[in-house]
Order: structure tokens, then C-alpha cells, then sequence
């Protein structure tokens, strides 16, 4: 009786993608935990910095994922292009993405980032279509028009949202330039999903995680060090610090690793719908920790964007 013959599996193949339901998961804990450390960053940003603050957080992810680096004896060696994708992952969705978004939350509220935000789910199916090829829905194309009406909406309204104790609630004078910052990032954030995707055909999770995170600690280092040299360290309040180890372990070590563990199991233009995650928990963490009241104009911006995510996630009739 003749054999069958043997298959070879390719060792990128070796990397089991989670079930949907896990998937799901992690990528709604990831969305989650970027919308908590956006709106707590703005606490940092105040006292630290900006591009001292990004590399500290590169710094201490780093040393918590020094384990993550090490090769598996069954992953491949890196090819050219595949370097070439990390770098761009960093770049883009991590060293422009901190500034963009650090920076934009400096001169807006964490609500109206939260606001600007919902328009990610659209711009991640526009970004897989033009970069992955993906067969996008006509449906989606109208949750992106929703999501971006929704930022525009906030973005005309120049006032600022008045907090509880009566004050403005931007954390500084240019709240339109802070909405157009933090669209900046989301487009970052975008291109970081699309990005993933590739990568994570051929490299685990923990390694995309430790890879990019070593490149955004380089690319910020001269900056970081320059402003260390100058900065006042024992001015930080304790408290601040215990907040910079949760931002700098929750943007580069968890969000990040739950991300990549998500998109194995979906596609990239789907994954975005999960990103209604991230405004949300922005918001609230908004209104809960940092004060700030909700107005008529972002309710407004809000019900738009929240309704191209409705659009985006209705089940579809077969």
C-alpha cells in the first residue's frame, strides 16, 4: 500500500490564531485599555514633557517585554521586509501616533479626544481596503461618513466643554488643533491595525510587541534625553509616577499584545468595529476621573459617531 506523502508546514503556519470569541475579546480589551490611557495621560502630559514622557513609557515597557525579545526556535528569521514592517509599526503607531495624540490632549479634553476617536472603526476598514485589499461593505463606507461628520461636528463647535467646577476642560487654548491632533492619531492607530495584520502572519504576538516598542524606545531617545537633562524629576508627585508605570505597561505591553492576539482571528476592516471601545472608555474616564461634563454639541457628535458604529455592526441578513 503506497504512503501518503508527507507535508511540510511552513514554520509562520505554526502560530495557532485564537477562536472568535477570544479574539473578540482581545480586541475589545485592547481598545479598552487604550481609551483608559489616553484619558489618563492627560494628568502626565501636565508635569512631564511630552516626548520625555513617550520615551520613559518606551523605557518601562521595554524592560517589562525584555523576555519577549529572544527569538522562538521555530519562527524564521527576519526578512527584509518584515524589518521594514516593524519599523513602520513603530514610526507610525508609535512614535507619531504618542505625539500626535499627547500633544492633542494638551489643548483638548479627554471627552472630546474620546468624540474625535469614534471615527477610528471607519478609518481602519478604509485603510484595509486601500493597504490589504479587503472586500469592504457598502455599509461600512456609510459608518465612516457618520463617524467623520461626528468629528467634524466637534471640531466646528470651538467652544470648550465647562467642567463641573465651572472651568474650561481642554488643558489648553487651542481646542481645535487639539481635535485635528488627536484625528492625526487615529489615523497612526489606523495604519498601526493594518500593519499588524501583516506582521502577524509571520511573528507572534509578544514578539510584534517587544520589536516595536525597542524602535519607539530608539526614535524617542534623543529627545527623552535631552529634556532629562534639564527636568526636575523630584518635582513628580508619587502618585504620578505609580500612573506612569500604568500608562507606559498599558500602552506598550498590554493593549498592544492583545491587539495583535486579536487580529489573528479577524479581519483588519472588522477589527475597527472594536474600536468603539476607545472613546468610550475615554469618556468615562473623562466624566469619572478627570471632571468633565458632557455637552449638548458633543452628545450631538456622539449619537452620529455611535450611529456608524450600529450601522457598522448590525448583523447582516444572508
Amino acid at each position: 500500500m503506497r504512503r501518503p506523502a508527507v507535508q511540510f508546514i511552513p514554520v509562520t503556519s505554526a502560530i495557532t490564531p485564537p477562536g472568535r470569541i477570544l479574539a473578540y475579546l482581545c480586541l475589545a480589551s485592547s481598545m479598552s485599555l487604550v481609551g483608559v490611557y489616553v484619558a489618563l495621560s492627560k494628568p502626565l502630559v501636565a508635569v512631564l514633557p511630552v516626548f520625555l514622557l513617550a520615551w520613559m513609557r518606551f523605557g518601562i515597557g521595554g524592560i517589562a517585554m525584555l523576555g519577549w525579545l529572544r527569538k522562538p526556535a521555530d519562527e524564521a528569521p527576519l526578512s527584509g521586509a518584515t524589518r521594514r514592517l516593524l519599523f513602520l509599526e513603530s514610526f507610525i503607531g508609535n512614535f507619531l501616533f504618542s505625539i500626535c495624540m499627547l500633544y492633542g490632549l494638551s489643548m483638548t479634553s479627554a471627552l472630546a479626544a474620546g468624540v474625535v476617536m469614534s471615527s477610528m472603526p471607519a478609518v481602519i476598514a478604509l485603510m484595509s481596503w486601500l493597504l490589504l485589499g479587503e472586500r469592504v461593505p457598502p455599509r461600512i463606507w456609510l459608518a465612516m461618513v457618520f463617524g467623520v461628520a461626528g468629528m467634524l461636528l466637534l471640531t466646528w463647535a470651538s467652544s470648550a466643554p465647562i467642567s463641573s467646577s465651572g472651568s474650561q476642560a481642554t488643558g489648553g487654548a487651542s481646542p481645535g488643533l487639539g481635535n485635528l491632533l488627536v484625528f492625526a492619531a487615529v489615523l497612526c492607530e489606523a495604519t498601526y491595525a493594518v500593519l499588524g495584520k501583516k506582521l502577524g502572519r509571520s511573528l507572534s504576538p509578544k514578539r510584534i510587541s517587544a520589536l516595536i516598542n525597542l524602535w519607539g524606545f530608539a526614535l524617542m531617545a534623543p529627545f527623552g534625553l535631552y529634556l532629562a537633562l534639564d527636568f526636575n524629576f523630584a518635582a513628580v508627585k508619587g502618585e504620578l509616577w505609580l500612573l506612569l508605570v500604568f500608562y507606559a505597561l498599558a500602552a506598550s505591553v498590554w493593549s498592544v499584545w492583545l491587539w495583535m492576539t486579536g487580529l489573528r482571528g479577524v479581519p483588519a476592516h472588522k477589527s475597527g468595529i472594536f474600536a468603539v471601545m476607545l472613546p468610550i472608555s475615554a469618556a468615562l474616564v473623562g466624566v469619572t476621573a478627570l471632571g468633565e461634563s458632557l455637552s449638548l454639541m458633543q452628545l450631538a457628535a456622539f449619537a452620529m459617531a455611535l450611529a456608524g458604529v450600529i450601522i457598522a455592526t448590525l448583523p447582516v441578513r444572508r
